[in-house]
């Protein structure tokens, strides 16, 4: 079983002054591709990602999913502070992610989100919207459990001769 935590980033949520949405939908996208999920863990952009990001690593969670933090205003700092823990980039996963929402919402090509690996935890930034959230984890969903197997030194499946 696949170990995820799902990490919502919000200086609003994080301070009460609103209800944390997109983390559930998170949650629940998670466990219907059979994770075992601990959170939604709420925090403030900036620092405390980063911070949030190391202790999942430490504890070896298998994925870290962000939600939130990844457009372009001078708060959104999620990609800055994923990027100092992640070892080597997924860019592939990052961009499948833009790409599946932009027909429903051009503007999702503008999310800065990075997918990359530390130690042997994948990392992946979604929107902090509930449909950003749906639409990368329908990309993520597709690739998980053999990202998560090459990870920890799987090998391709290989047709029988």
């Amino acid at each position: 079983m696949i170990r995820a935590m799902a990490v919502t980033v919000s200086n609003r949520a994080a301070a009460g002054v609103y209800e944390d949405r997109s983390g559930p939908v998170l949650v629940e996208m998670l466990e219907d591709i059979g994770c075992q999920v601990d959170g939604p863990v709420v925090v403030p952009d900036g620092e405390p990602v980063t911070g949030v990001l190391r202790d999942a690593v430490a504890a070896g969670y298998d994925v870290v999913v962000t939600s939130g933090g990844t457009g372009l205003t001078p708060t959104d700092q999620t990609p800055e502070m994923t990027r100092p823990v992640i070892e080597r980039e997924v860019p592939g996963i990052a961009e499948a992610i833009r790409l599946e929402g932009r027909e429903k919402v051009p503007a999702a090509i503008l999310s800065r989100g990075l997918a990359g690996i530390a130690g042997r935890t994948l990392i992946v930034n979604l929107p902090g919207s509930t449909g950003g959230v749906r639409d990368g984890m329908t990309v993520l969903a597709r690739v998980l459990p053999h990202a998560v197997d090459q990870i920890n030194g799987g090998d391709h499946p290989r047709p029988p001769a």
